[in-house]
């Protein structure tokens, strides 16, 4: 079934009919100039690659935003307060609320980390949640929560800049919200937990999938774009090292790598990647560190089966977003219904991302689901399992000019400075083959715009 839009979808496709297919292939071009990439690391190999791009946008219509907006905010304001909690006094682990063998259980909790100090006791600075429409049930449903290093907000920032250029009719004759201001939330935001100091963007380097984010978002933001080498600590302060030898003191870091590379001297001591003895520094509380360590116990695959309950215990209120409807293997009932169900679940590892480690039990062989059933009974806390969501196809143009039905799904982003901001746009994501149902940019995918429209006067 193909997603039912706003009326001016019909009116932007009216206006896309007239248009000279020249004008594509210039946007295309202008990608490439750009160098708009999305880098793949597969099977050993480095695979630098144009993000493939369709120029049909995701329209979400302004009252769909709004629920959107006071879902995710609320959403992001439990997580950070289950954070929070978890690395302090733990009340939600002694109230029962959460299983603490559950949560101890997971590589992602880092209890070296209890107690300490993180700047206005915010954890979740950035996140990209991940939603579909559904077409069974009424509104969005949460597939996954991204709280550790979302990436994907440079693309529909770049597109739209280029699809003015090329395609100025559009915003011209359509109501769509701006979407500009992003890379100034993004330095309110590292202001607002700023310790004394520079903004640094800490990127792990040009061999990673989205470099070409980092570097947008620092030269947009105004930070310093810095690699590891390019920091250094000295009596629990992080310092940038000039051009001309001099130094500076840092005092945010939107870092873009995950923790076991973050810090060679803590994690893993084979790290090139890292900064020597940074941790000591944001144990301190001598930085503002984008977003914290240790914040993947709160987007574990697991955990998110108990964001409901997070939002109950921690604000009084019911959930505004639903979950995909879940099962943990952990729990005794779950596990038998998972394995008695195997053919009709999708089934997620929780230490996988980024589309890795998802099974369709219904393409398994029967040895496959068998071996499937014995690793689940070895490891129950290794693995949940979702009902498949009918969710809606998307129409995207081939090179014919034809459209035709993909899968797609929508990652919102939010910031969460003085306030919790969620970003007007959108990166929506769509398998490049019209029969997967694997989005995922680290799998191939493709993106699209995302046009929110402002609000009816």
């Amino acid at each position: 079934m193909v997603e039912s839009q706003s009326p001016l979808y019909d009116e932007f496709k009216a206006i896309l009919n007239t248009i000279d297919p020249d004008r594509v292939k210039e946007l295309l071009s202008y990608m490439r100039t750009e160098a708009i990439n999305f880098n793949l690391f597969k099977n050993g190999s480095f695979i630098e690659r144009k993000f493939p791009f369709d120029i049909i946008p995701r329209i979400v219509s302004a009252s769909e935003f709004e629920y959107l907006d006071k879902g995710i905010q609320q959403r992001i304001y439990a997580l950070n307060l289950f954070l929070e909690d978890i690395y302090s006094e733990q009340k939600i682990l002694k109230d029962g609320i959460i299983p603490s063998d559950f949560v101890f259980a997971s590589k992602a909790f880092l209890p070296e980390f209890m107690n300490t100090p993180v700047s206005k006791k915010i954890r979740v600075h950035i996140s990209g949640i991940d939603l579909v429409k559904n077409s069974v049930g009424d509104g969005w449903v949460v597939l996954e929560d991204n709280l550790r290093v979302p990436s994907g907000v440079s693309y529909p920032l770049s597109i739209r800049k280029l699809t003015r250029k090329v395609f100025p009719e559009f915003f011209e004759k359509l109501p769509i919200q701006k979407v500009y201001d992003y890379p100034q939330i993004l330095k309110k935001t590292m202001d607002y937990v700023n310790t004394g100091g520079i903004n640094v963007v800490l990127t792990p380097g040009r061999y990673n999938s989205a470099f070409y984010e980092h570097s947008y978002l620092a030269k947009e933001s105004g930070a310093v774009f810095a690699t590891g080498e390019d920091l250094f600590v000295e009596n629990n302060i992080l310092y940038f090292k000039t051009f001309n030898g001099k130094r500076s003191r840092v005092g945010a870091v939107y870092r873009r790598m995950d923790d076991d590379a973050l810090d060679p001297k803590f994690f893993h001591a084979e790290s090139l990647i890292g900064v020597p003895n940074i941790t000591q520094v944001y144990r301190a509380g001598n930085i503002g560190l984008m977003n914290s360590i240790g914040n993947g116990i709160a987007d574990d695959k697991g955990i998110y089966y108990f964001v409901p309950q997070m939002i109950r215990y921690y604000m009084g209120e019911e959930p505004i977003l639903q979950n995909a409807p879940t099962y943990l293997a952990f729990f005794e009932k779950d596990r038998q219904y998972i394995i008695q169900n195997l053919r009709t679940l999708v089934i997620k590892d929780v230490a996988e991302a980024g589309g890795y480690g998802v099974v369709f039990g219904s393409q398994l062989s029967k040895s496959e689901r068998e071996h499937m059933k014995e690793a689940i009974l070895k490891e129950p806390r290794r693995f949940i399992a979702q009902e498949v969501i009918e969710f809606y196809d998307i129409e995207c143009r081939n090179d014919l000019g034809q459209l035709i039905p993909h899968k797609a799904d929508l990652r919102m982003y939010s910031l969460y400075g003085e306030e919790i901001v969620v970003w007007p746009g959108g990166l929506t994501r769509y398998a490049m083959d019209p029969k997967s149902y694997i989005v995922n940019s680290s799998q191939g995918g493709g993106f699209k715009d995302t046009w929110i429209l402002k609000e009816s006067k």
